[in-house]
Formats: structure tokens, sequence, C-alpha cells
């Protein structure tokens, strides 16, 4: 009993002794992964405009270092390019419009879209101050970045719907930026291009004007997204994670803290003009900029239509080719994004809530009060007919309920003007539309 009594005490040290050892070992460890260095990760954007946003907010807030990216910023001018850097590997990801990606892939990479920043159409097309119709552009010159990059495509699809031929009616030219078509409008050399906010509004100012609003048609168009390889997926997976989740706090902090947004817009956008960045972040930042950055199928599916028209080997392609929603996915199902939204939710915000992955968040005229509202439409209705100029934003469907307090009677509208809107779907800033007296069918 008294051997037993004292060996307790050289027990108990030995315990002890043992538990040092661990509680240093155990520190050690952590000690060695909070020291471990940042991963070094290159991400390209291919274009100075708002749709760059979410890639700017989320490096200079630091989101991308508290997931253990050391990210590296490269701007380079085209998707195409920036196609190339991803292949070369020059780039683990680029931020960049999803027609370069659809491109790409048609010839055979692994380039893929995983997410999603702006689902639509946000051109407006500005023309030279003698041009007021479409059919005015026959014989002008018109500027886009590259050959199949997003400006490109948007202005085949415009004069597409409005009965212009590429090349036979219009003359096309790659100049680069949207700063460089910017200057070329200004100084002549062009007489339309497709120019994204902020530059809008400087082109107004200068006496342009937007012959049409691209945002009109109503199209989801996978216009920016986040584009990285398969073969980066495979091998990488945590990287492209950890990437992701970065981008969903960046896009939160965008949403949510407007002076602290300003002032990286005016950085990156090299402007300090209120009007200029209030017009980025509420139009493109707020209204279009997905909390749930899902690119868009039905916008992909668009495309391929579009370039089956002249291919159509690109008919037997499908939309899910093109991305890869693993990870989008992954922080939808998880929470990860919601509960971000639940601790500081956007205000003034016109989010996709409840949408569908592939549903664009296009940006909508304001409504007004449910009280006001029937008032509005009647006294639109008693003034009928009348000539209504068309602005931007402008759809028949958005005229009908206007008018006739229902959408379902755009016909009306569209029957009233056969002679001189042949689609109903395609309108031009300061087309005069007739609008007839409601013949009450339709509603």
């Amino acid at each position: 009993m008294y051997l037993k009594n004292k060996q307790y005490p050289i027990r108990l040290a030995t315990l002890v002794f043992m538990l040092i050892i661990l509680f240093v070992s155990t520190a050690g460890a952590a000690e060695q992964l909070s020291d471990r260095p940042l991963e070094k990760v290159t991400i390209a954007y291919s274009s100075i405009s708002g749709h760059m946003a979410p890639l700017w907010v989320t490096y200079e807030r630091g989101f991308f270092r508290k997931y253990g990216l050391d990210v590296q910023l490269v701007f380079i001018e085209s998707g195409s390019t920036a196609v190339k850097s991803l292949m070369s590997k020059e780039v683990a990801f680029a931020q960049m419009a999803g027609a370069g990606v659809v491109q790409s892939r048609l010839q055979g990479t692994d380039v893929v879209m995983i997410a999603g920043f702006l689902n639509t159409m946000d051109y407006q097309l500005m023309v030279d101050k003698s041009i007021t119709r479409p059919d005015q552009l026959k014989g002008k010159t018109m500027a886009v970045s590259r050959f199949g990059s997003s400006s490109d495509f948007a202005t085949r699809y415009a004069l597409d719907k409005y009965g212009l031929v590429p090349e036979k009616d219009v003359t096309i030219l790659e100049i680069g930026s949207q700063p460089a078509r910017f200057a070329a409008l200004g100084t002549g050399k062009i007489q339309a291009a497709m120019i994204a906010v902020p530059l809008t509004l400087k082109a107004k100012a200068l006496g342009f004007h937007a012959l049409a609003d691209l945002q009109m048609l109503g199209l989801e168009y996978q216009h920016t997204g986040l584009a990285t390889t398969q073969t980066l997926i495979k091998s990488r997976p945590d990287l492209v994670r950890n990437t992701m989740k970065a981008y969903a706090e960046g896009i939160h902090y965008y949403k949510t803290h407007r002076a602290e947004s300003f002032t990286i817009l005016a950085k990156y956008l090299k402007t300090n003009d209120t009007e200029v960045l209030t017009e980025v972040y509420q139009g493109i930042g707020l209204t279009l900029t997905p909390q749930k950055p899902y690119p868009t199928l039905r916008g992909i599916e668009v495309m391929l239509r579009e370039l089956a028209a002249r291919d159509p080997k690109v008919k037997a392609a499908r939309p899910e080719e093109f991305v890869d929603l693993t990870f989008v996915k992954e922080l939808d199902s998880s929470g990860f994004i919601d509960r971000l939204y639940k601790t500081q939710p956007v205000v003034a915000s016109r989010e996709d809530a409840g949408s569908s992955p592939a549903s664009p968040v296009i940006k909508e005229k304001p409504k007004p009060a449910p009280g006001k509202e029937a008032a509005s439409i009647a006294r639109g209705a008693s003034s009928l007919p009348q000539t209504y100029t068309v602005t931007a934003g402008d759809t028949l469907s958005h005229l009908a309920f206007r008018f006739y307090g229902s959408s379902n009677k755009w016909p009306q509208i569209h029957q009233a003007n056969a002679n001189t809107l042949k689609n109903p779907h395609y309108l031009y800033i300061g087309q005069q539309l007739m609008i007839p007296p409601d013949g009450k069918a339709g509603g």
C-alpha cells in the first residue's frame, strides 16, 4: 500500500509532463497554420466598367486574404485575350464577358463560367446627333472592342433586330476598350457604339444620344461573370471554393456599404463625379448584381442561338456545357449567402430573391403606390388617343399597363403602329408611337 501511494506523485508528474508536451506541440501546429503564407493567385478583369465592381470590392476590402489568398489583379483588355491567359495558366480566374467563354468553349477549350455578376445587357447604343432612327445607321461606322466580345455581340444583335446587316449596311471596327470607343465617337471617327455606365452620362452631356437601351429588349444574356478552367477546378477545388466565398462576401459588402463602395469605384473608374458613381452603384450594383451569383443558362442559350444562325454546328451545344454551378450551389444550399444578408440586409435593392438560378435581375421602372396606380391609369386612358415618345426601359407591355391597366393588351399598341413598328419587341429611344383608345380586349 505504501509503495502504491509512493508511485502516485510520479505518475501524476508524468501525466502533467505529457500534457505540457501535447499543448506545446498543438500550439506549435496552430502557430504554423496561422503563419502559413497566403496562396498567390492572379485574377484578370477585362474592362474598366462598373461590371467589374464585385472583383474590385472583394480585393480592396480584404476578403480574398480572409480566405487565404494573396490576389494580384491584372487588367487584360479583351475577353479573347483573357481566355488565352487562362489557358496558359498565367491567370487562375478571369472576370470577363460570357461571349469570350462561349466562343472559346465552342473551339474546344475547357474554360467555363462559375459565377454570373451581370446577367443581362446594360449597354446603350450611343449615336451621332444626326441619327434619330435605326435605319439612319445605314452607311455609318460603329465600333466594338474586339470581334467576338460582348460589345460586338450586342452591336450585331441590335443591328439584326433593327433589320440591318453588319458589314453590308454598317461598317464595324475593332477599336478597343470602352474609353477608346467613346473617344472615337467624340472625334467623329465612328457614328455609333455600345456604351455602358459610367460614360453614358458624359456622352449625353456632349450631345450624343441613346438610340436604344439594350435593357429594353428584356433579354437574359451572360454579360459578365467569373471564368476559370475545368483543369483548375479538378486539381484545386478548395482554391475555387475559397475564391467564391470571398466573392460572396465582397458582393454583400458592395451592396451594404455605399460610401466605401463609392470610394473603390472612384479609384478604378478614375472619377469623383457623384452622379456617375451613383448611376454605377444603383443601376448596376444594387439593381443588376445578384446576391447569389448564378450564371444565366437562358442567357447563354440566347447567345448560342445567335451563333447558330451563322454556324449550324453550334445548334448541338447545350448551355450547361459552358458553366460549372458546383460552387455557387454549395454556397447557396449551405446557407452561406443567406446568413450574410440576414445580419445586414441590402437597403433599396431589387434582388432576385426566390428566382431560379437562371433568372435575370432586370431593371424595372418604379411602380406607383397602389392607391395612385388606378388613378394614374385612368388619367392615361382618358387622354387617348395620343402620341407617345419611347424612353429608356420602355416595352409595349409596360405601356399597355400604363395606359390600359393590363400588360396583356400590348397587341393593341402594336396593331395601331403596324406600319412603323415591324417587331413589337424592339423599340428605340425617341420612337413615336400612337397609343389608341382601349379596345377592352385582352384584359
